[in-house]
């Protein structure tokens, strides 16, 4: 927390971003994805993708920006206090969230399989052959 014209502000990462299961158990397993592209190789961003149903932003809603580039599809958003990027809406998933594996609260996962994105290669490649629209679709279930 930040002390701005002697108010705390709250930072959006703070708490970061959870991802629940519909009984708050911990998920037997989850499959994170580790992209190469431009903006993700930067960032070092492995993360998960939950419909936007199963997403809920903690605290600080107030503190979140944004920042597009390229497409303009995928919202990548970060906290303006910190500079942490929790969770975004990824180009490949726009009906989902991309949740940062390490903004997810310990204990809340079992375990992780981590499966590689090669965007930078090709993004439209690895799109179509990794599988991965189908993350929010299957998580809905």
């Amino acid at each position: 927390m930040r002390r701005a014209g002697g108010k705390a502000s709250r930072c959006a990462s703070r708490r970061h971003a959870a991802r629940r299961t519909r009984d708050d158990t911990p998920t037997a397993s989850a499959v994170a994805w580790e992209c190469d592209c431009s903006i993700c190789y930067m960032r070092h961003n492995t993360h998960l993708i939950v419909p936007e149903a199963s997403f809920r932003l903690l605290s600080g809603e107030q503190q979140v920006a944004e920042y597009r580039f390229g497409t303009q599809t995928a919202r990548h958003q970060f906290c303006r206090v910190c500079g942490v990027c929790a969770f975004y809406r990824p180009r490949s998933n726009p009906d989902g969230v991309a949740v940062t594996l390490w903004c997810v609260r310990p204990g809340t996962l079992k375990s992780v399989e981590i499966r590689k994105f090669a965007g930078r290669a090709s993004w439209e490649r690895a799109y179509a052959e990794t599988g991965i629209a189908a993350q929010t679709k299957a998580a809905a279930d």
